[in-house]
């Protein structure tokens, strides 16, 4: 057969999951806490003047100040005949656990229990009808809705923010997390929006099938929050980003539902499927997805390089990417960001060997590229061969599998120990870009001298780091990691300064606001620079139409909302 099909009931039975998919104030869960090494903290020590010792550490969740839900009778009756009695939570746990995202300010703010968006209730329908139900109740009624996906948001993206309404609810869609259909003659398949990444994979591995699509934040996104941010995905140059991988969507919102289905390419009007995409819970809210899926690798082979210089690994990576032949993972780290990794490797001796190997290669501030490919034998061995004429003609030395395969062993360490971090006084942060080949290296000065410059003060310099994740034939992506000490009075203050003046530096050097991480709240007001107000007209045109109340996800996305 060439489809199968599974998991068709519908609405759900049973309890909602867990309300708190990750620790209500930081990533993960206390059993995959990761621990800063004696290395790392001796980096706080030498390059932030920091002792590494915890000065900070989150309050106790009966300590966090939290407002009582503004819920009238009526509305949590109606709530609650939407959904059910058992998906409706207004609990201590619930709200805050869905009062924001993963940003460095959410995490400040939940930290010191102070909690100033919580919703007044989480609801968790179980069927598209439900959430259609529940949409049309919340524009009748002025409900405030905010889809929350996984709840991964750095960009404020999911803060429950009410606007003009009294009441506001945040929309988790966890209970919508089946794999419908599998097309496996067409290599499609049809998803619900609140699947977790890992739940995703393993359904088609049971298949024989992948979809391929890894962000940082895997774990606990959604294929809905995928979709809704235009996630990119660590393994973008080989499968693609989910714009890529998206061939059709359903869409509820408060005026009805919007289905557009899975269709080859064609020419009939505008593809309605890219304005769901990046949408961001403003126009309604993701139910299912029809996802491009591809048999499971049969090869795959992965190594790592050094290159003399970032401007040459870049100038390797443009060639490759406009040859069209690249890994499907393609990073490279510039020097500061190498020199921290080979500092906390774990194996000092090979770190050591390292070094002066590079040095005697002519390379004394070296650039690591870590590269993965998958596919078919024949193929695979094929593109890395290209690949490594490539970096060779560049000044690349091969370095083996070892340190490739150590970053993909700690690829999604990076929120956890942000946490240890957090605890230690040090403010971290990421933020992303992308722009032309022409102009990839002045937009890398440009922001770096941006952070340097805002968190700098007369007895600490910050570290300000950066990689190349995301490959085009016209460009590709920067995305910044920036650490600096910081006094507990001063955290949100020093951060929106880091972020004003990186956000006002890209835009006056041809980037794009956001590569990955989507506009939320915190970018929003930048995004008129890359499309300009009649385009904004235009968005704000079908939000009345889609949405005539704006009660999907109000102060996200949109400058004047």
């Amino acid at each position: 057969m060439s489809a199968v099909r599974f998991d068709l009931d519908a609405p759900r039975a049973g309890p909602s999951p867990p309300v708190a998919p990750m620790r209500w104030w930081g990533w993960g869960s206390d059993a995959q806490a990761a621990q800063l090494s004696p290395t790392a903290l001796a980096l706080l020590r030498e390059r932030l003047g920091l002792d590494g010792a915890r000065v900070d550490a989150p309050v106790r969740i009966t300590d966090v100040a939290l407002s009582e839900p503004n819920l009238p009778p009526a509305t949590l009756a109606a709530l609650r005949t939407c959904v059910g009695e058992a998906h409706v939570h207004t609990d201590r746990l619930a709200r805050i656990s869905h009062a924001a995202g993963r940003s460095y300010p959410d995490l400040v703010r939940l930290r010191s229990g102070a909690v100033e968006h919580p919703p007044d209730a989480v609801v968790m329908p179980g069927s598209a009808d439900e959430v259609a139900q529940l949409l049309s109740l919340a524009s009748a009624e002025g409900i405030a809705v905010v889809p929350f996906g996984g709840g991964t948001s750095v960009v404020g993206g999911v803060e429950p923010l009410r606007g003009r309404f009294d009441v506001v609810i945040s929309l988790d869609l966890r209970r919508l997390s089946s794999l419908r259909e599998v097309d496996e003659r067409s290599r499609l398949a049809h998803v619900e929006a609140g699947i977790l990444g890992p739940a995703l994979e393993r359904a088609l591995a049971e298949r024989g099938f992948a979809l391929g699509h890894y962000p940082q934040s895997f774990e606990y996104s959604t294929v809905g929050g995928w979709v809704a941010a235009r996630s990119a995905g660590q393994a973008s140059s080989g499968v693609g980003r989910i714009d890529d991988l998206l061939a059709g969507v359903d869409l509820a919102t408060p005026t009805g539902t919007i289905s557009l289905p899975a269709l080859p390419p064609n020419a009939a009007g505008p593809d309605l499927r890219r304005l769901v995409l990046g949408s961001e819970g403003v126009l309604g809210a993701i139910t299912s997805c029809t996802l491009r899926i591809r048999p499971r690798p049969q090869a795959r082979h992965a190594e790592a390089w050094s290159l003399p210089s970032f401007e040459a690994g870049c100038a390797a990576l443009r060639q490759l990417a406009q040859r069209r032949c690249l890994p499907d993972v393609a990073r490279l780290s510039d020097e500061q960001e190498t020199d921290v990794s080979l500092t906390l490797a774990s194996n000092t001796t090979a770190v050591a060997w390292l070094r002066r190997y590079l040095r005697l290669r002519g390379q004394r501030r070296p650039c690591l590229v870590v590269t993965i490919y998958e596919g078919e034998g024949d193929e695979v061995a094929w593109r890395r061969a290209r690949c490594r004429r490539a970096l060779r003609a560049h000044g690349g030395v091969p370095l083996g599998a070892a340190p490739a395969r150590s970053w993909e062993r700690e690829r999604f360490r990076g929120p956890y120990l942000r946490d240890e971090l957090l605890d230690r006084g040090v403010l971290v942060e990421t933020l992303e870009t992308a722009t032309t080949w022409s102009r990839l290296g002045e937009l890398y000065g440009a922001v770096r001298e941006a952070l340097r410059t805002a968190l700098a003060t007369p007895s600490s310099e910050p570290v300000v780091m950066c990689h190349v994740s995301h490959l085009y034939e016209t460009g590709a992506s920067l995305y910044f990691t920036f650490l600096a000490p910081v006094a507990p009075d001063e955290r949100l203050q020093r951060w929106a300064q880091a972020k004003r003046a990186a956000c006002d530096a890209i835009v006056a050097h041809g980037g794009t606001i956001s590569h990955h991480h989507g506009v939320g709240r915190d970018h929003r007001d930048w995004l008129v620079h890359e499309d300009g107000e009649r385009s904004l007209d235009a968005l704000r045109a079908l939000k009345r139409e889609l949405d005539p109340q704006g009660v999907m996800n109000p102060g996200k996305l949109l400058p004047d909302e």
